[in-house]
């Protein structure tokens, strides 16, 4: 009996050693001297699987958002179809509403999730208070769906989807990334290193998703950064983006918060006006302006169809409140210290959010006519997150996205979201809205 169990540990010796024949050198050596201290069989199992998967994963730009977290175990088999949970088809998850308790929240938290930026890291840059976290999104009249992992991946099979704007657009991304975390973790297959154009895929499920790093989504540049003054070519959609969406099934679409910034208006190859550039005989037209025409040049390459043109689905995402900074400006010593949502009947969308709002919307219906006129196949719908957003000035980071002693530009950050945080909402109505896409 004794003769047959030895056999049957050096047979297991044999396949192991199989399994880790590409494993490093040092890693293979323990391998080695484990086993041949004989620990158990299943306990050896366990180790080489664990040093087996982590020497076969790529190192990634992710790394840099770890902050000591563990990764979950690389995705199996992809699971049977999901059921999802609908909003009622009567219901509108963007027209006003309020933000209610939600005891179950948050879904995950900067220890369970390893794409959270570090000045989106409110909880580890010690804010003291919870309460934030716990809240969820109601329109009037009907419940929001809480998101379902299982079920976007269920709605994203065999597809991709692009984000393209500022930082809020990769905030966005990180959020959906954290919320999919709890089934699966993408494979980063970036083809550059910069970590503001990203190519994530989720392999069990065929899904890529990519971000693309354009703040104004037209061609902007910045002659003399001493100056901080912009030139922004309103004609000429940005190519860090425009080529690279075509093979794409979906693309988010959000910019605002750039336009803010003193700039130099071009179109037709001329200076047509700025923003606050104080330069005689050129108008000051206002980042109304700007915005406005950006969109518009954005959405007709986008809406123009064509041989190697994008041909799927546009979702313009309207803009995050620019109005959260109290006691002053960015950098005037404003700040953002809520620490609780707004009622409905507290505020409301007003002055330059509701300006840019309104031209964003005027915007988005004027190219979707277009669009629907010319018969081409592009789909575009409108996913309006600003009214609920504006009721949130308590989900920003604040001073709490760096270390106390850190020199950084943005000292108290009252644009971007605390992740987890108010913007997980969004991807809630995102998939909402992928449920509704007829393709």
């Amino acid at each position: 009996m004794q003769a047959k169990i030895e056999q049957k540990r050096s047979n297991l010796r044999q396949r192991l050693l199989g399994i880790a024949s590409d494993l490093p050198m040092h890693k293979l050596q323990l391998v080695v001297t484990t086993t041949a201290a004989s620990l158990p069989a299943l306990a050896v199992v366990a180790l080489v699987l664990l040093l087996l998967a982590t020497a076969r994963r790529p190192c990634s730009f992710l790394d840099a958002y770890r902050s000591g977290v563990s990764l979950p175990s690389p995705s199996g088999p992809s699971r049977p179809r999901a059921a999802a949970v609908r909003a009622p088809s009567g219901c509108d998850i963007f027209r006003p509403g309020e933000w209610v308790p939600d005891d179950d929240a948050p879904y995950y938290t900067n220890l369970t999730c390893p794409f959270i930026q570090e000045h989106q890291n409110c909880m580890k840059y010690g804010r003291p208070d919870r309460g934030f976290l716990r809240w969820r999104w109601r329109p009037d009249g009907c419940d929001l769906p809480r998101f379902d992992a299982a079920a976007f991946f269920d709605a994203v099979r065999n597809s991709s989807l692009a984000f393209v704007g500022d930082s809020l657009a990769r905030n966005h991304m990180q959020s959906l990334m954290c919320l999919l975390s709890k089934v699966a973790y993408p494979k980063d297959i970036s083809t550059t290193t910069n970590p503001e154009f990203r190519t994530m895929r989720y392999e069990p499920y065929n899904f890529t998703m990519a971000i693309f790093w354009s703040p104004f989504l037209v061609r902007g540049h910045q002659p003399d950064p001493r100056r901080h003054m912009w030139d922004i070519y309103l004609d000429q959609p940005d190519a860090a983006w425009r080529d690279a969406v075509s093979g794409f099934d979906r693309v988010v679409l959000s910019a605002a918060t750039w336009f803010t910034r003193p700039a130099v208006f071009y179109a037709g190859g001329r200076v047509v006006g700025c923003h606050y550039c104080l330069v005689p005989g050129v108008p000051d037209l206002t980042l109304r302006y700007s915005l406005r025409m950006a969109f518009r040049s954005a959405l007709r390459v986008l809406t123009a169809g064509g041989p190697g043109r994008f041909s799927g689905t546009v979702i313009l995402r309207t803009l995050s409140p620019t109005s959260h900074f109290e006691g002053g400006e960015w950098d005037r010593g404003g700040d953002c210290r809520r620490t609780r949502p707004f009622a409905p009947n507290e505020t409301r969308m007003a002055g330059l959010d509701l300006d840019l709002h309104k031209l964003q919307v005027e915007e988005f219906a004027r190219a979707k006519a277009e669009a629907e006129a010319s018969g081409g196949g592009t789909r575009l719908v409108l996913m309006d997150t600003t009214a609920a957003m504006v009721l949130r000035p308590d989900g920003h980071p604040s001073r709490y996205g760096h270390w106390p002693h850190e020199n950084v530009t943005l000292y108290h950050d009252c644009v971007h979201w605390c992740l987890p945080g108010p913007i997980d909402a969004w991807n809630d109505m995102l998939l909402q809205m992928l449920l509704r896409d007829p393709s």
